[in-house]
Parts: structure tokens; sequence; C-alpha cells
């Protein structure tokens, strides 16, 4: 019903910069429903932003002003483009697509590494 896939991933220096990418496909895939988690090792999974169908924004305070979520609606791609990356944001970054039946984030991306060294 819907297949997710993270790309954009890396290792890069504090202070740098990456783009992650979430393409999106399948008959129940809504690309303004969309979302950026991250887990990093030993943690819980935890939200990080989401661009909504209106252009508004949500992020996590961590991220405020470094990292910026967005969609391209004829790509069927979300994107979030972190800048200012610090070690603490290393982490398996998920892409997920919120379920309106069950009003849980139900799909789930594979992930994509980032790890950024100090």
């Amino acid at each position: 019903q819907v297949r997710l896939v993270e790309s954009g991933g890396g290792v890069v220096q504090a202070g740098g910069s990456l783009r992650l990418s979430c393409a999106g496909s399948g008959s129940s895939f809504d690309v303004f429903a969309m979302a950026w988690f991250r887990q990093a090792p030993g943690k819980e999974r935890e939200f990080v932003g989401t661009s909504r169908k209106d252009g508004s924004t949500t992020y996590a305070d961590s991220v405020k002003g470094r990292f910026t979520a967005s969609t391209d609606n004829a790509k069927n791609t979300v994107y979030l483009q972190m800048n200012s990356l610090k070690p603490e944001d290393t982490a398996v970054y998920y892409c997920s697509q919120f379920n309106y039946g069950s009003g849980s984030y139900d799909y789930w991306g594979q992930g994509t590494q980032v790890t950024v060294s100090s």
C-alpha cells in the first residue's frame, strides 16, 4: 500500500550539511501526511519535523533553525535539509506516513544513517 525509500545519509563533519530524501509510492501514499523521525543508538525514536500541505512546518526543539522539511508533490518526495549538524544529530533517520485510520504513523522507510563527526 505504501512504500517509502530514504536516501542521502552519510558521514559529515560537525557544522556540515546533508539533505535526506524520501520517495514514496503505493496506492495509499499521501505525500502530505509525511514526517521525519530519528533514532540514536540506545535511545527511543523521536520526532524530527514535518511539512504540511498548507506549508506550515513543525520541528523538534533540538533541530529548530537548523533543519528544514519540504515536500515536492510532483515527485512524491519529501526532503529534510540538515544544516549546522552536530555530533548529537547522529542517528538513523526515517520518513514515515501518518495513517488517518489508526491515528498513528504506521508506514516507515528502511532508514538512512547519518553520522556527524566532531
